[in-house]
């Protein structure tokens, strides 16, 4: 059975930085690309950033640019989304995705919370 552990979320003010963990247990031997997604209050989700197993990374949206980074270890089968310069409209809950480039797998976190208090 395949889990993802997320961890690092919490309160922090606004300019305040935030180090996001996401774990996988139980992968076969597909590559992922692995993602992070968010969803804010009142709003649907929103895809953030994505990195191939090779380590190249897509940015989906320009709300993050130049603020988070994501990275992974593939020994570890662990990500990570640094968030620095954190502002309240980054409050939401973080999820990350593992993607099968082999197959149509797709595993989801369960979510960690990050409020941004202003």
């Amino acid at each position: 059975e395949v889990q993802l552990v997320e961890s690092g979320g919490g309160s922090v003010q606004a300019g305040g930085s935030l180090r996001l963990s996401c774990a996988a247990s139980g992968l076969n031997g597909d590559e992922y690309a692995i993602a992070w997604f968010r969803r804010a209050p009142g709003k649907e989700r929103e895809g953030l950033l994505c990195i191939t197993r090779s380590g190249g990374t897509t940015n989906y949206t320009d709300a993050v640019k130049g603020r988070f980074t994501i990275s992974r270890d593939n020994a570890k089968n662990t990500v990570y989304l640094q968030m620095n310069s954190l502002k309240p409209e980054d409050t939401a809950v973080y999820y990350c995705n593992f993607k099968g480039q082999l197959s149509i797998n797709s595993y989801w976190g369960q979510g960690t919370r990050v409020t941004v208090s202003s």
